[in-house]
């Protein structure tokens, strides 16, 4: 009996104390007001429209008048004949898009931190993150124009005797789109990490150069752990939205010839919804990809929580 008292008193203290922080603090919670509002309407509110992944819709009936259908459109896509090529060619971009642009921010960041000069690093910073603010439209039609047929790049390859099918093959596809992704965003990824390190400590780098470190010693044993808990939160995002491809560039880059590695579930969730107008499968296709990315996200966490915790990170 005691002990349940005690238990009572615990938690009515426990959320007193609560109460008493937020009375304290109440300007700032009013201030959160506004952002909550704003994602529970265009964030939440939304979420009703995942209804026509169970529905056969009709646009006439609205989504409540439209017949319920169940698992059905799940069930099409699961035992559709293009399956494991729409997953494959996802999987492929995201993951090999993850190993191979993880670390060239981080690197670039380093590079730029060691400058000595500021004004040097604002300017390198200034045509680094340029290409960022290029329109998806844009870049597409540069990486047409420079690895067309005619393009330069194969008029340099054709002085050595040799010419690519860039636009053409779908074994160049991939790798045009995660190269060309890189360049456009490495600049911008960059930014939280050069935060970060300029942030450290100077004393600690005099420091490590008095004791004779050299400027491999100092980015291993100075910069790369000051930024861990940032790569850490970047890989983390990164890992939760392996499904997440966007659909834009990989249907401007696509072509006929190329559909065999072109074609993802973002670009299949757009023809069949907006184009063919099958609205309710290409729903239960986008929400089956939400759902993957929701389960890797969990896994990813947890196992960076554990290796935190075994201080395997």
């Amino acid at each position: 009996m005691a002990s349940h008292v005690a238990g009572v008193v615990k938690k009515t203290t426990k959320s007193n104390s609560k109460w008493v922080h937020i009375k304290n603090h109440r300007t700032l919670y009013m201030m959160l007001i506004p952002g909550l509002i704003l994602t529970i309407i265009f964030r939440y509110v939304p979420m009703y429209g995942v209804l026509i992944a169970f529905k056969d819709y009709n646009p006439l009936k609205g989504i409540m008048g439209s017949p319920w259908v169940g698992f059905q459109e799940f069930k099409t896509f699961l035992s559709a004949p293009n399956l494991m090529l729409l997953l494959g060619n996802t999987l492929k971009l995201s993951i090999f898009g993850l190993l191979w642009g993880f670390f060239p921010p981080i690197i670039l960041a380093i590079m730029v931190n060691q400058l000595a000069s500021d004004k040097i690093k604002k300017k390198l910073q200034l045509i680094l993150y340029a290409p960022n603010f290029i329109s998806l439209v844009v870049i597409v039609g540069m990486i047409f124009l420079f690895f067309s047929a005619e393009g330069p790049v194969n008029a340099m390859l054709g002085m050595f005797g040799m010419k690519a099918k860039f636009l053409t093959e779908p074994d160049y596809f991939r790798t045009l789109y995660i190269a060309s992704g890189i360049w456009q965003g490495m600049g911008w990824a960059s930014t939280l990490y050069t935060a970060t390190l300029v942030n450290v400590s100077q004393d600690l780098i005099e420091a490590a150069k008095l004791d004779g470190a050299n400027i491999l010693q100092r980015i291993w044993h100075i910069d790369i752990p000051a930024i861990k808990p940032v790569m850490v939160i970047q890989f983390i995002l990164a890992a939760g939205n392996i499904m997440s491809v966007g659909y834009e560039k990989a249907f401007l880059m696509q072509t006929s010839l190329n559909l065999t590695a072109s074609e993802i579930i973002s670009t299949y969730v757009y023809k069949q919804g907006l184009v063919s107008g099958n609205y309710s499968y290409s729903t239960a296709v986008g929400l089956f990809n939400t759902v993957i990315n929701i389960i890797l996200l969990l896994v990813v966490n947890k196992i960076v929580e554990r290796l935190n915790d075994g201080e395997g990170l």
